[in-house]
């Protein structure tokens, strides 16, 4: 018989069905939500306990307006940009933390006891343990030039921008008990202060007597601006035209968390707004961890570094627990 050298074809192979099955998404040891000293610090403890970390920054730091820093041993006077970028670079070295860029819209703890997270571009990552360490958002008041001089004249908290600013006029905006506290914990800082109320101070006498003994004015007129050049406050102005030279302005007038995601996991909040946690920054939800200016009263930024890596701390040992056979 004539051979054409033709070769008979092999039966094709059964299809695999395997391969269009989509594969388990990658998990992490632990998400870090929020890159501020809190969650870098976490961030850093951890990958020196070489575990698999992934932290999302949406580079929207509290501090963000102001020009340095102050209370952080060794770095007391550093810009707090110059700060981030230090501790992100000393994070590269460390093969098992990545840092990224992102924000985080929605988290969920999952059946298996980890978290998921999803981001606003509806990408979703998974974690055995969730830190959060968001932060808070200062309330201003919605007064011309209150926000431009915001963390350059104008600021939140005496033990971090008190010292430049000693023996020098100073401005308190506050209501209530609230506002004579800081007024007269800023007897420590300087003796020339004046309590502006914007409104009815809401004084009990005996705060007024305190404030009156201590040589603190009150001003309850309405203010109607802060006036300022190139960051640098020089007066309040009222609404009854009255000029009131200031050479800074300290203000208490609340904040709120800079993320909802805490309240939509199901976290506790004390009664000043902040997250209730317990030793090393635990919640009541397993697996779940709130560190830094979101659960504490105390916010500096060496506190909140602090936290961090407490909270990294507990986080590990939490894992290598769950490891052991």
């Amino acid at each position: 018989m004539l051979s054409l050298g033709l070769r008979r074809q092999p039966p094709a192979s059964p299809p695999n069905l395997e391969a269009n099955v989509p594969s388990p998404p990658a998990q992490q040891d632990v998400i870090i939500v929020g890159a501020g000293p809190a969650g870098l610090s976490a961030a850093l403890m951890l990958g020196r306990c070489r575990r698999s970390v992934l932290v999302f920054d949406n580079h929207r730091p509290r501090n963000g307006p102001s020009k340095a820093l102050h209370g952080y041993l060794t770095r007391d006077g550093t810009p707090p940009s110059e700060f981030l970028a230090m501790a992100r670079l000393e994070l590269t070295k460390y093969e098992t933390v990545e840092l990224r860029d992102g924000d985080v819209s929605a988290a969920e703890c999952r059946s298996d006891g980890g978290y998921g997270v999803t981001l606003s571009t509806g990408e979703s990552f998974f974690a055995r343990k969730l830190l959060l360490a968001t932060g808070v958002v200062d309330n201003l008041p919605d007064i011309p030039g209150f926000k431009d001089l915001y963390g350059r004249s104008v600021f939140h908290c005496p033990y971090c921008d008190g010292y430049e600013l000693r023996d020098q006029p100073l401005g308190i905006y506050g209501r209530g008990a609230r506002g004579s506290g800081l007024a007269l914990e800023m007897t420590a800082w300087s003796r020339d202060l004046v309590l502006c109320t914007d409104g009815p101070a809401e004084l009990e006498q005996t705060e007024r007597d305190k404030l009156q003994r201590n040589g603190i004015t009150v001003h309850e007129q309405r203010v109607v601006r802060l006036e300022g050049t190139d960051g640098i406050l020089s007066a309040v102005i009222f609404e009854d035209g009255t000029r009131l030279p200031r050479r800074a302005l300290f203000f208490t007038t609340g904040q709120f968390q800079r993320s909802d995601l805490l309240e939509r996991l199901g976290c506790e909040f004390t009664e000043k707004g902040t997250v209730r946690t317990g030793k090393y920054e635990t919640t009541h939800l397993p697996g779940l961890f709130v560190c830094g200016d979101a659960s504490r009263a105390v916010q500096w930024v060496i506190v909140a570094a602090s936290e961090g890596a407490e909270a990294a701390f507990a986080i590990n040992t939490n894992l290598v627990k769950e490891d052991l056979r």
